[in-house]
This record gives C-alpha cells, structure tokens and sequence, in this order.
C-alpha cells in the first residue's frame, strides 16, 4: 500500500506534508504499529490512566437538567488537569519515550491539551514547548500560568488570527526543524497519517468506559452520543465505543462559527484533507468561536468521513446557545464546564431522544473570565 493510501478515512485523510516530514511520519507509524501492540505499554498506559489520569471517569446523571429524558454527562472534566487532553498527551509521551524523543512541541488553543502536554513533560523529564495563538493566550490566561508553572515554555503566535490554526502552522514549523529530536504531541484528531488513529486509539478509552457504564445504569445503549467537535479528539473518543452499534444516535455540536462539517468543504490543511472552512479558490477562512477550543476552522478527517456515510450527524450551536447551557449546568448541577462541551450540552437538552449521554470534556475555570465578561 502507497503512502497515499494510508491512513484514509473514505476520501479523507492521508498525508500532506514536506517531504522533510516523511521519515519522522514514516518512523513514527512503524514505532505506533510496534508499540501499541506491546504488552508492557498496554499495562504502563493503564497504570498510569488509572493512578494518574484518575480513570475511570465517572457517569453522571444529570437530574435537575434533564427536562424529562435521562441526561447523563461524561465527567472528562473530572480527569487530572481538567480535561479530555490527558489521555492522548499521556500515551504520546510514552510512545515518543520509547522512539528516544526528549523534546515535544505542542500546539494549544484553549489551552487544555497545552497543560497536558506539559504535565506529561514535567512527568517523564522531557522538554517542551508550547504554541499558542496571542489571542488565545490573552483569553485563556490561568492555563498560560499553568504551563509555564509546569516547566513548559509557551510561545505566542502573533500572525493571522492569532489562534489555533497559526498555533499548529508554528508547531509544524518547529517539527520540520527539529525533527531529529523532537515529537509532534498534537492535540487532536487532525494531522497527517498516522496522527488522526493514534489520538483516536489514545481517546477511544472515553467510550469504552462509557459504553460499560451506560449499560450498567440504565441496562441498554443510549438513544443518542452527543460531543463538541472543533478538531474533534473527545468526540471520536466517545464515538469509537458506539460506532458498531446503528441504533445510538452520534452527534457532534460544532460552533457556528466555526462548522467546517457544516459549511465547509473539501480541502487539506495541516497535513491532511478533511472538511475545512474555505472559499471557492481553497484559501482557508477564519473561524471564530467564543470557546478557543473550537476556534480552528478544520476537522479531524474520520469526522469527516462519518458526516459523509450518514453514521454521525453534526449541527451547530451559537455563542449564546453555549453560554446559556454553561449557566444552567452551573446553577442546577453545580458544575462548571468548559465553553467547548456548554456547545454539545445546548444541542443535547433539545433532541427528541429519551436516553442522552453528553461527553463533558473539560471544567470551567479556564474560561470564567470570557463567561464573567458576557453577564447574563
């Protein structure tokens, strides 16, 4: 099989890329494929989900939101650092470990998976750097503090939109210079081959913990999976646990204004053709969303591919939708989530199912003073 056809989903996917960057990918897929099949990082990765990461999360019910159905919510917020982002950044420090890799570069836009990404550094002695969208550092300003508390250094990124998508353009720059010694730990489900499947396999544990809790609380699968996609990691995660089973309901909320499953069409950013926010000549277009975790006007390329076999579904929720959902869960639950999972939990409480599971994937903190900001 060429290289062209690896790593497709449909008519997604593969790689793009310099050619520079073909060895380290070509290195890296042939390390995955020997690693992944290792006992002794199965048993270490494990290990360190359940002493570390604080695995498994719990399957909450949310009561007092519900409004009739039954609501459960995914506590990813509950994993150490606040998030989702662990569980990829933990098993890509371990294989870039064994892969004798001592420097990560890492490209962050809400901050969560920059934190991670630290914390991973900080824990196996490893260097790292962090890229960051100046706009983005400005509005996530608490994970900013925590990166560099946890050794990481952070770089501001000060052209075009100042976001996630100039953040990933710096940290591939920075890959292609370094590559000798350095991992790319990127942070979501995008990328070129073999990127997209081994943050999918890193994630994938959501939804098996999922699908085992669900199964014991209620005795059946739920009507419908609800997540947030901006790149998409936490929702392919809880997917990959229901993707064989026709009768859950798969639902990704994206921003409105940054819907590239929605609105968009296809192209190749970062390595990668998926579905991208672009005009009629391919230039990518901005995105905006008022959670930077969504802010990035591309998609994981299996995203893409499920959109187009009609498997998942994916509509969009606006700014307000998102805010008014973070204050409900707040003042009837008592907790506080992220702006980015606020988004699948607007679409959620409105669908026309009686079982529902959400995928919280982050807390709050990092965004109380965007929230604070837009009052009431």
């Amino acid at each position: 099989m060429s290289v062209a056809e690896r790593g497709l989903f449909g008519a997604y996917g593969g790689r793009y890329v310099p050619e520079t960057l073909v060895p380290a990918l070509d290195e890296l897929e042939r390390g995955w494929a020997e690693i992944r099949a290792d006992a002794s990082f199965q048993d270490e990765l494990a290990h360190l989900q359940e002493t570390y990461v604080g695995r498994p999360t719990p399957l909450y019910r949310a009561e007092r939101i519900g409004d009739g159905r039954r609501l459960y919510l995914k506590r990813e917020d509950l994993c150490h650092t606040g998030a989702h982002k662990i569980n990829n950044a933990v098993g890509q420090a371990l294989v870039a470990r064994r892969l004798g890799k001592r420097r990560i570069v890492a490209e962050t836009g809400a901050g969560q998976h920059g934190v991670a990404a630290a914390t991973v550094c900080a824990r196996f002695g490893l260097e790292c750097v962090v890229y960051m969208g100046s706009e983005d550092m400005a509005r996530q300003r608490p994970n900013v503090e925590r990166m560099g508390l946890l050794g990481a250094e952070v770089r501001p990124v000060e052209f075009g939109t100042r976001t996630l998508k100039e953040a990933t353009s710096e940290a591939i720059r920075d890959w292609i210079t370094n590559v000798e010694t350095t991992h790319y730990l990127i942070g979501s489900c995008v990328g070129p081959h073999p990127y997209p499947e081994i943050v999918r396999e890193l994630q994938a544990v959501i939804g098996r913990e999922t699908r085992g809790q669900i199964l014991d609380a209620e005795g059946r699968l739920p009507d419908a999976v609800v997540a947030c996609v901006g790149g998409g990691s936490n929702a392919i995660g809880i997917f990959a646990g229901f993707l064989g089973d026709d009768g859950v309901r798969l639902v990704g909320v994206e921003a409105a204004g940054a819907a590239s499953l929605g609105t968009g069409r296809p192209g190749v950013l970062h390595g990668a053709r998926s579905s991208i926010l672009a005009d009629e000549d391919g230039q990518v277009a901005d995105a905006h969303s008022i959670s930077a975790g969504l802010d990035y006007p591309g998609v994981g390329p299996e995203h893409a591919h499920l959109r187009d076999t009609g498997r998942a579904e994916y509509v969009p929720a606006t700014d307000e939708e998102a805010l008014a959902a973070l204050h409900l869960l707040a003042e009837r639950e008592g907790i506080i989530a992220a702006l980015e999972p606020a988004h699948a939990l607007a679409r959620a409480l409105e669908l026309d199912a009686e079982l529902v599971v959400v995928c919280l994937s982050g807390r709050g903190d990092k965004d109380l003073a965007v929230v604070l900001s837009h009052g009431r």
